[in-house]
């Protein structure tokens, strides 16, 4: 094979790499900002509680007790799919995530708003992503939380509510366990217990979610 044709192949193929990465396809290779959260040990009642929130299935669709509930809800629903839409263009698989998202973290006891924030800072929104310690999807869950909390298959941690059910699971855990305090919770969640960028970021983030119906 001539210079100029192996040289035209690799031109070819980093065109082709670019092109995929672009495309948010080379899952194995993107770097999330990674979920560092620590392996520690439970106390039974804590892995009780935390295995019992895990195992509870969501309803199909969310149930309201009244119309105002569920028109504010559509109202939400709007507005983030709407701010959502370059992240994901289909409309099903955006109302599907908002959807789940909502579900999981009205169930977490946790703001909608701060869970899209930490979903972006952690994937950008990419279901597959990887970190480089092995954190996986939206939430980038370790994996570990599924000998903990689950049947140990890690693969099921790119299961769309799998794994935003495990990220508001653990975020509400340790939110528990620093008694409220979001800033020390949110450092726990990255690993970074005390410092700032990680928390700082989120936060940051989080504001871009908030919604006010007017």
């Amino acid at each position: 094979m001539t210079v100029s044709l192996v040289a035209g192949v690799l031109s070819r193929r980093r065109t082709f790499a670019a092109l995929i990465s672009g495309l948010g396809l080379l899952s194995s290779h993107e770097q999330a900002a990674a979920g560092r959260q620590m392996e520690e040990p439970l106390a039974d009642s804590v892995r009780t509680a935390l295995s019992s929130a895990i195992a509870n299935h969501a309803p199909p669709v969310p149930e309201f007790p009244d119309t105002e509930s569920r028109l504010r809800y559509l109202r939400w629903l709007g507005g983030m799919s709407e701010r959502l839409k370059k992240k994901k263009p289909e409309w099903n698989v955006r109302k599907e995530f908002l959807q789940t998202l909502w579900y999981e973290s009205r169930r977490a006891g946790l703001d909608p708003a701060l869970v899209l924030g930490l979903v972006q800072v952690e994937s950008n929104f990419r279901k597959f992503a990887v970190s480089s310690v092995g954190a996986r999807g939206y939430m980038q869950v370790m994996p570990f939380w599924t000998r903990v909390l689950g049947d140990g298959d890690a693969g099921k941690l790119f299961h769309m509510q799998t794994n935003l059910r495990f990220g508001c699971v653990i975020l509400r855990h340790y939110l528990d366990r620093e008694n409220g305090n979001l800033f020390l919770a949110l450092g726990r969640y990255n690993g970074s217990r005390g410092k700032a960028p990680y928390p700082d970021a989120v936060l940051g983030a989080k504001r871009l979610w908030e919604f006010n119906p007017g």
